[in-house]
Protein backbone atom coordinates (compact mmCIF):
# COMPACT_ATOMS: atom_id res chain seq x y z
CA UNK A 1 0.00 0.00 0.00
CA UNK A 2 2.68 2.23 0.73
CA UNK A 3 4.50 1.45 -2.00
CA UNK A 4 1.08 2.09 -4.46
CA UNK A 5 0.99 5.56 -3.01
CA UNK A 6 4.57 6.80 -3.34
CA UNK A 7 4.43 5.28 -6.95
CA UNK A 8 0.41 7.58 -7.28
CA UNK A 9 2.77 10.83 -6.13
CA UNK A 10 5.40 9.97 -8.34
CA UNK A 11 3.14 9.71 -11.56
CA UNK A 12 1.32 13.10 -10.74
CA UNK A 13 4.14 14.52 -10.45
CA UNK A 14 6.26 13.22 -13.50
CA UNK A 15 9.09 11.82 -11.91
CA UNK A 16 10.52 7.99 -11.19
CA UNK A 17 10.73 6.06 -8.45
CA UNK A 18 14.63 6.60 -8.99
CA UNK A 19 14.42 10.17 -8.99
CA UNK A 20 12.57 10.39 -5.63
CA UNK A 21 15.22 8.15 -4.35
CA UNK A 22 18.10 10.16 -5.64
CA UNK A 23 16.55 13.56 -4.80
CA UNK A 24 15.70 12.60 -0.86
CA UNK A 25 18.95 10.13 -0.54
CA UNK A 26 17.19 6.91 -0.07
CA UNK A 27 19.45 4.12 -1.58
CA UNK A 28 19.00 3.35 -4.87
CA UNK A 29 15.55 -0.10 -5.13
CA UNK A 30 14.70 0.80 -1.58
CA UNK A 31 11.19 1.98 -2.55
CA UNK A 32 10.28 -0.75 -4.56
CA UNK A 33 11.08 -2.84 -1.43
CA UNK A 34 8.87 -0.81 0.18
CA UNK A 35 6.22 -3.42 -1.88
CA UNK A 36 6.50 -6.29 0.20
CA UNK A 37 8.16 -4.72 3.25
CA UNK A 38 7.89 -2.08 5.79
CA UNK A 39 9.48 1.50 5.14
CA UNK A 40 12.32 3.15 7.97
CA UNK A 41 10.59 6.47 9.56
CA UNK A 42 13.41 7.60 8.91
CA UNK A 43 12.83 7.19 4.61
CA UNK A 44 9.10 7.12 5.37
CA UNK A 45 9.79 10.97 6.55
CA UNK A 46 11.80 11.87 4.27
CA UNK A 47 9.21 10.88 1.08
CA UNK A 48 6.45 12.74 3.03
CA UNK A 49 8.05 16.10 3.24
CA UNK A 50 9.34 15.68 -0.45
CA UNK A 51 5.54 15.20 -1.36
CA UNK A 52 4.59 17.97 1.39
CA UNK A 53 2.28 15.22 2.42
CA UNK A 54 1.93 13.15 6.23
CA UNK A 55 3.06 10.06 6.77
CA UNK A 56 -0.06 8.52 7.87
CA UNK A 57 -1.17 9.93 4.30
CA UNK A 58 1.29 7.57 2.48
CA UNK A 59 0.34 4.83 5.24
CA UNK A 60 -3.27 4.61 4.30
Amino acid sequence: MVFDNILELCKKRGITIAKLERETGIGNGTISRWNSSSPSVKNLKAVADYFGVTMDSLLS
